[in-house]
C-alpha cells in the first residue's frame, strides 16, 4: 500500500532536519532580491486544477498573458537582438550600428550623449566636457542624417533611449526616413519617453512634471495618426532597478507610473485603444535567475488586469504588456571584467525564459568604459548562443508548472500590487514622485543591499571575495579629445548654411503653440527640425515656455 501524500511530506520533512543536523543550511532564511523567503521545496496547491490554470496562468497568447504575449512565442521568430550603441560622433557611430548589423544583430538601439539628452547643443557651455562621451553626439537634422546613412529604416526598428527631447529625437527619426522615401506609418522602433523614471531615479529631466506629461500625450496623439507603428513610449524599470531598487519595487513603480501616461491620456481626450496598444515597457534582467524570470510573468499578468479591469480597454492589443530587456549594468565588475560575460549570459537567459520581445546584453568591460567592438560582439553572440545552440526557445514558457515559479510569480504579483495600491492612495504615480515616495524607497533598498554586499552577506564574485592581485584589463574604448572641437564646428557650419530667417520663424510659432495647452507640439517640432533647428533651440524655447524642474 503506497504511503499518503501527508506521510511523505512528514519523512522528508525529517530527513532534511536530520541533514541540518550534520551540515547546517547555508544560510538563514534564503531570501531573494526582494526580501521574500525563499521556501526549501515547493509542492502542488491542493486546489490546483483547470480553473485555477486558465484564471492564473492562461494560455499563451491569451488574457492573463502570464504565459507569454504570442501563442508560440520563439517558435516563430526570436526576440529582436538589439545591441545599444553610441558614442563620439554620428560618424563613429554609424560605423558600429554597420558592424553589429552585419554580425547579425536585429534591431538598433540609440544612446545619446549627456548634452542631448538634456536637451543642450554641443556648444553649450553647459555641453563642454561631455560631448560624445556617454553616447552619440546629436545637435541637428544633419547628425541624425549621418547616424542612420546607409541604414533601411523601413526594414530596420530602431529604440532610442531619449526622454526629455524624445520628441525632438523622434521628430528627427520621421524626417530622415521621408528623406529615404518611407512615410512616417511605415517606420518602426521605440522612444523611450519616459520622463516620470528620470524624476525617480535617473535624473535627465528639463522640464516639470505637467508639462513633460503633455508633450507625452502629444506624441500619443501624433503617432495615432500619423507613425501608428511606432511605439510612443518604453516605460522604464530599468533604471528604476539601476538605482537600486529590489525587482518588485522596479515592477511596481514601473506599472504605476505606466498608469499615470495612461490616465493623462485618457484625460487630454484620447480613448485608452487609440494609444494602449503601442505602450511597451523596459525592464531589468538582474542575477536571482528564477526572480527575474518569474517577474516578467507577474508583470504581464497584472498589467492585462490593470487595462481590461480598471480600464476597460476592449482590444486585446492593450491588455499586451510588450517589453525589452537590458541585463543589469550595475552588476557588473570592474574586477575580473571576463566574470561579466557570463553574469550577462544568465540575466539573458532570465529575459528569454521569462518571455521577453527584445534584448539587449551588456558587454563585459562597460564597468570600465564604453564596450569595445569585440566585446559588443561577444554580448551579441551569447543572445545568438542562447536562441539557436539551447533548446530554450523550442517551447513556450518552459518554465511554467515549476511549485517554485508559480508561487514566486504570484507573491510578486501580489507585493506589487500593494506598492500599486498604497500609490493609488496617494493620488498616483506622479503625486508620489513629487512627495519623493519612490526615490525615499528606492534609497533604502540600495542601502540595504550594499550593507549585504559591505558585510559579505552576499557574495560578488571577484569583487568582495575570489579576489585576485594580478588583473589586467584589455583595451578599452577611449573618445578621441578632438571630437569635441569638430563637432562644434560642424553645428556652426549647420547654423551659418541654413535659413535663418524661417528658423527663426519656426521657433517662434512653437513658442506660441507651446503658450495654449489644447495645441500639440510635435508638429510645430517636425517643421523647426527640418529647417536643421537644433535640438538646444528646440529646448531652450520650451524651457522658456514651461520652466526647468529642480527636484522634489
Amino acid at each position: 500500500m503506497s504511503q499518503s501524500y501527508n506521510e511523505k511530506k512528514s519523512k522528508w520533512e525529517q530527513q532534511v532536519k536530520k541533514a541540518n543536523e550534520k551540515f547546517p543550511e547555508r544560510k538563514q532564511p534564503f531570501l531573494n532580491k526582494s526580501e521574500m523567503e525563499i521556501d526549501p521545496l515547493y509542492l502542488p496547491e491542493e486546489e490546483s486544477g483547470y480553473e485555477r490554470y486558465v484564471e492564473k496562468l492562461g494560455f499563451p497568447g491569451q488574457y492573463p498573458y502570464t504565459r507569454g504575449i504570442q501563442p508560440s512565442m520563439y517558435r516563430n521568430r526570436f526576440w529582436t537582438m538589439r545591441q545599444y550603441a553610441g558614442f563620439g560622433s554620428a560618424k563613429e557611430t554609424n560605423q558600429r550600428f554597420r558592424y553589429l548589423l552585419d554580425q547579425g544583430q536585429t534591431g538598433l538601439s540609440v544612446a545619446f550623449d549627456l548634452p542631448t539628452q538634456i536637451g543642450y547643443d554641443s556648444d553649450d557651455p553647459m555641453a563642454e566636457g561631455e560631448v560624445g562621451k556617454v553616447g552619440v553626439a546629436i545637435d541637428s537634422l544633419e547628425d541624425m542624417e549621418t547616424l542612420l546613412d546607409g541604414i533601411p529604416l523601413d526594414q530596420v526598428s530602431t529604440s532610442m533611449t531619449i526622454n526629455a527631447p524624445a520628441s525632438v529625437l523622434l521628430c528627427m527619426y520621421i524626417a530622415v526616413a521621408e528623406k529615404q522615401g518611407v512615410p512616417a506609418d511605415k517606420i518602426t522602433g521605440t522612444i523611450q519617453n519616459d520622463i516620470l523614471k528620470e524624476y525617480i531615479a535617473r535624473g535627465t529631466y528639463i522640464y516639470p512634471p505637467k508639462p513633460s506629461m503633455r508633450i507625452i500625450t502629444n506624441i500619443f496623439e501624433f503617432c495615432a495618426e500619423n507613425a501608428p507603428k511606432f511605439n510612443t513610449i518604453s516605460i522604464s524599470g530599468y533604471h528604476i532597478r539601476e538605482a537600486g531598487s529590489t525587482a518588485v519595487q522596479e515592477v511596481a513603480f514601473t506599472l504605476a507610473n505606466g498608469m499615470a501616461y495612461v490616465d493623462a491620456a485618457i484625460e487630454s481626450g484620447l480613448k485608452v485603444d487609440q494609444f494602449a496598444p503601442r505602450l511597451a515597457f523596459f525592464f531589468n534582467a538582474h542575477n536571482h535567475f528564477f526572480e527575474e524570470a518569474a517577474k516578467f510573468r507577474a508583470a504581464r499578468r497584472i498589467w492585462s488586469k490593470l487595462m481590461k479591469e480598471k480600464y476597460q480597454a476592449q482590444d486585446e492589443k492593450s491588455w499586451r504588456l510588450r517589453f525589452h530587456t537590458q541585463t543589469g549594468g550595475s552588476t557588473l565588475t570592474a574586477q575580473q571584467p571576463d566574470n561579466n560575460i557570463v553574469r550577462v549570459a544568465l540575466q539573458a537567459l532570465s529575459a528569454v525564459m521569462g518571455g521577453t520581445q527584445s534584448l539587449h546584453t551588456n558587454s563585459r568591460d562597460e564597468a570600465l568604459a564604453l564596450p569595445t567592438e569585440e566585446s559588443a560582439r561577444i554580448a551579441l553572440r551569447t543572445q545568438q548562443i542562447i536562441a539557436h545552440e539551447s533548446g530554450v526557445a523550442d517551447t513556450v514558457d518552459p518554465l511554467a508548472g515549476s511549485y517554485y515559479v508559480e508561487k514566486l510569480t504570484d507573491d510578486i504579483e501580489q507585493q506589487v500590487m500593494e506598492y500599486i495600491e498604497k500609490i493609488d492612495e496617494m493620488g498616483g504615480a506622479v503625486q508620489a514622485v513629487e512627495d519623493g515616495y519612490m526615490q525615499r524607497e528606492i534609497h533604502q533598498a540600495a542601502y540595504e543591499a550594499q550593507k549585504k554586499i559591505e558585510s559579505k552577506e552576499d557574495i560578488i564574485v571577484g569583487m568582495n571575495e575570489f579576489q585576485t592581485d594580478d588583473e589586467v584589463h584589455a583595451d578599452l574604448l577611449k573618445v578621441d579629445e578632438a571630437l569635441e572641437k569638430e563637432q562644434v564646428e560642424g553645428l556652426q557650419k549647420i547654423r551659418q548654411k541654413r535659413d535663418q530667417e524661417n528658423v527663426d520663424q519656426l521657433l517662434n510659432e512653437l513658442k506660441t503653440a507651446a503658450q495654449d495647452e489644447k495645441v500639440n507640439v510635435m508638429p510645430h517640432i517636425l517643421d523647426c527640425v527640418k529647417a536643421y533647428a537644433t535640438v538646444g533651440e528646440i529646448c531652450n524655447v520650451l524651457r522658456s515656455e514651461f520652466g526647468e524642474y529642480t527636484g522634489a
